[in-house]
């Protein structure tokens, strides 16, 4: 008896040629890789100023610091969750109208902060924290649909960032003292959370396959669950006591606990894959911003610099590696042989990440130069990370595949 083979597990090809809404990763890496380039921009643009395009009664530090967690940081995070879920359950996340409804909210959020008027910062709070409520919801649904609920730490993470705005929005509304501190710290460590939840997944994983040789990467319980808890009690103590002893104990713990976890993943194969080398080099950022974190409170060093060794060169590494692997993956092309253009992007994040954070130690003297040519070199990274991969992310999926 001959037996005709079931339709029903053959994927219709997609014969579209652009893809722009199938898929989270699509517009958020897109958005994320554009503001990177426009943010920095805008800010050299407004520090050199010291005045003038923000709406009414919008500090312009605060501006600067919020756009990279709830703008840059918040858009590469929108799109991992999004596409990392529909692997994780099966089901297709929101696509096309709705996903195009979320971009534009996210859109709309950064440009209302130019718009002037007096009625502007209370409805660009509302919209930009919906933003957040949104993008919980719209990765949780499948969470609970699938009853998966180990990804339901990801959905309380989105829900404290929402939170975070909340209070950021409330301070700069004049509505809770000291909110916008705490609102743009709370935000700040929620995405290092994220960081460090999305990392322990993927990074042991993307090294074991993409080294092309037998690695077990080593990963201890004694560190995950420790690194958690310490991590939510540092974040606390140095929200509401950065300067106290007990903040500097935490951090030294962190390293230690971090530490570990980096030496269990390290293979010295890592340096001749891209897309390896950027995700530890990052992590590594991440330890050194605890080290720099320690210093500040016991001697006379900026806490901007751990500060910053957290977010360009940890977050600025850890999402640039991301966003290049998952959309080399998702788009239908070999994560083995990435675009080699991509060693150079990442060198220059790195090289500002020195320039920003480990120059100025020595070279004190030169500091609004040092802080000049990192923004530079930000810059150069992301216009060349976007010209090379945003046809990528407009375009229909090399293998015929919708997503």
């Amino acid at each position: 008896m001959v037996t005709m083979p079931s339709m029903l597990n053959i994927e219709p090809r997609y014969t579209g040629k652009t893809a722009f809404l199938h898929l989270g990763f699509r517009p958020f890496f897109f958005a994320a890789l554009s503001f990177g380039v426009v943010s920095i921009l805008l800010w050299m643009l407004l520090y050199t100023l010291g005045k003038g395009l923000l709406a009414n009664n919008y500090p312009l530090i605060a501006w600067h610091a919020h756009e990279m967690i709830f703008g840059f940081t918040a858009a590469v995070i929108t799109g991992f969750l999004l596409t990392a879920v529909k692997n994780w359950t099966g089901i297709q996340t929101i696509n096309n109208k709705p996903l195009l409804f979320l971009f534009i909210i996210w859109l709309i959020s950064r440009l209302l902060a130019f718009v002037p008027g007096a009625w502007v910062l209370p409805l660009l709070g509302f919209i930009d924290c919906f933003f957040l409520l949104f993008v919980t919801w719209a990765f949780s649904s499948p969470v609970f649909k699938k009853k998966q609920w180990n990804h339901l730490a990801f959905s309380g993470k989105l829900l404290l960032l929402f939170l975070a705005n909340v209070v950021f929005y409330l301070g700069l509304l004049g509505f809770l003292k000291n909110g916008i501190h705490y609102g743009l710290y709370a935000g700040f460590y929620t995405v290092l959370a994220v960081i460090f939840n999305m990392g322990r997944r993927v990074i042991p994983f993307f090294i074991e396959k993409g080294l092309g040789c037998p690695f077990e990467a080593k990963n201890h319980k004694w560190v995950d669950a420790s690194s958690l808890w310490l991590f939510l009690a540092f974040s606390i103590s140095d929200i509401f006591y950065p300067e106290q002893i007990i903040t500097a104990l935490l951090a030294t713990a962190l390293v230690i606990l971090h530490g570990t976890r980096l030496a269990g993943w390290y293979h010295p194969g890592i340096w001749k894959k891209s897309l390896l080398w950027v995700l530890l080099v990052g992590y590594s950022w991440i330890v050194l911003g605890f080290i720099l974190k320690v210093t500040a409170i016991l001697f006379d060093i900026s806490p901007y610099l751990s500060l910053h060794a957290f977010a360009y060169g940890g977050i600025g590494m850890i999402t640039s590696g991301m966003m290049a692997r998952v959309s080399l993956g998702h788009t239908g092309n070999n994560v083995f042989e990435p675009p080699k253009i991509l060693t150079l992007i990442f060198s220059l994040i790195f090289i500002g990440a020195f320039v920003r954070v480990i120059l100025p130690i020595f070279l004190g003297q030169y500091y609004l130069h040092l802080i000049g040519l990192s923004q530079l070199l930000w810059i150069a990274a992301f216009l060349i990370f976007f010209i090379r991969y945003a046809p990528m992310l407009i375009k229909a999926r090399v293998d015929g595949r919708f997503g």
